[in-house]
């Protein structure tokens, strides 16, 4: 495909006006002002569009859009232990497959190209995944409150049974991380056990961490004072690339061990906000040099998987929480949305319009809208007044899979039909 006379967000996160940008083989093979000689198959006509990189969620755990406005008003502890983890024990694969289905579509539409996931039962999420033609690095989390080893526990197998299977599959859009739930949800023989593993595997980690004060607070109380990061690392589980959700309560000390190990963080600023969670300290960690993504977290916690309203918050929130307006500029933003969460997932090639890389794009109608008019700020504009609603065409890997309504690998009322099969059979046995 060739995109014609289309205004970019170049590799820079700059706002380019009339360009071409050439697709080939599943990758970006021409960025330029002029048009460039050969046959790419459609010409795409960019009048009135903005081409920019497609969205990557840090943070999700697609099929709990089963629960979408199920459990509210709770603090975190409630809202699991009363509402979520009730229902999660009802679900079946099928019901996880539908589930998951049902956030792709959501994700395709709103631009979201790729996402970082942690769930249950690897093959039904793989199934909707490999479907679909999206992107995930899906991690099936570890959790276990006994005494035993890691090779005694089910979730050791379907490790060792989905690794050599899924990882790396539709051409390396499927990639497995070994992920532990939670510092409270684990016992540091099983920390240090996934550690050792996901090293053997050469893989990637993916861990909630300091969610909550309770939390933070309670790590410290068992563990001789080491808050969750310090614990984290004395076990070994960040001598791997991983990303740490949430880090909304992180000391000085923490920041460091975070820079340290390359640990990215992965901040879900609507969700922590609707959990009266508090926020994760962005602007701080951005100063130190640590990766810093965007995650929507779960529908259930969002309520939504639109990524654009996760950026405008990130670029807003901590504005007024700090009193500087300069705390997260628009770029940055932006770059969390996308390139930030690109190299979380080990995709090098992943999250720029840029020669080379992968062709993960979406395109924005930015035309004839009142509430983008003027454009002082293309960048500007992106951030603080586009809709998710705006994305006309979201393609993943050179594939168009959303264009103006319609979905190329998904029937989207099939999909809601079905996953709404699946609730009424969970509720039922609530």
């Amino acid at each position: 495909m060739l995109f014609s006379h289309i205004d970019i967000l170049d590799e820079q996160f700059c706002h380019r006006r009339d360009c071409f940008v050439a697709v080939e083989n599943g990758r970006i093979t021409y960025v330029g002002q002029e048009a460039p000689e050969g046959d790419f198959g459609e010409v795409y006509d960019g009048s009135g569009k903005l081409l920019m990189p497609g969205l990557v969620n840090a943070h999700s755990h697609s099929a709990m859009t089963l629960m979408r406005g199920y459990a509210e008003n709770l603090s975190l502890s409630d809202w699991l232990n009363t509402r979520i983890f009730p229902f999660e024990a009802k679900l079946t694969e099928e019901a996880i497959y539908n589930g998951t289905m049902l956030a792709v579509a959501e994700m395709l539409r709103f631009g979201v190209v790729s996402t970082t996931d942690m769930y249950f039962m690897a093959d039904a999420n793989a199934k909707a995944v490999l479907e679909t033609g999206i992107k995930m690095n899906l991690g099936v989390p570890v959790t276990c409150f006994d005494e035993s080893h890691l090779r005694d526990l089910p979730v050791y197998g379907e490790w060792m049974d989905a690794i050599p299977r899924l990882h790396g599959a539709g051409d390396g859009r499927l990639l497995l991380d070994l992920a532990v739930h939670a510092e409270y949800t684990s016992t540091p023989r099983i920390v240090e056990e996934v550690a050792q593993l996901v090293k053997e595997q050469d893989l990637r980690g993916h861990v909630h961490l300091s969610e909550t004060r309770a939390e933070h607070e309670a790590c410290k109380q068992r563990h001789d004072g080491k808050s969750p990061a310090r614990y984290f690392r004395d076990l070994g589980l960040l001598d791997v690339p991983t990303t740490a959700a949430h880090c909304v309560y992180v000391e000085p000390e923490d920041m460091d061990i975070l820079l340290e190990k390359g640990v990215t963080v992965a901040c879900n600023p609507m969700s922590n906000l609707k959990l009266a969670s508090g926020f994760c300290p962005a602007p701080q960690l951005l100063e130190r040099g640590i990766n810093v993504a965007l995650g929507t977290d779960s529908v259930a916690s969002n309520n939504n998987l639109n990524l654009l309203e996760e950026v405008k918050l990130f670029a807003a929130l901590f504005k007024g929480t700090t009193g500087d307006p300069t705390a997260i500029t628009p770029r940055q933003a932006l770059y969390a949305a996308t390139r930030a969460g690109a190299l979380a997932q080990g995709r090098e090639d992943c999250g720029l319009v840029k020669e080379g890389f992968r062709a993960d794009l979406i395109v924005l109608d930015v035309a004839h809208k009142a509430y983008l008019y003027p454009c002082h700020s293309m960048e500007n504009n992106v951030v603080f007044s586009a809709l998710g609603s705006d994305v006309c065409l979201t393609m993943v890997d050179g594939k168009v899979l959303y264009r103006d309504g319609v979905y190329t690998t998904l029937d989207p009322d099939a999909v809601c039909r079905k996953a709404g099969e699946s609730v009424e059979r969970i509720l039922a046995q609530l």
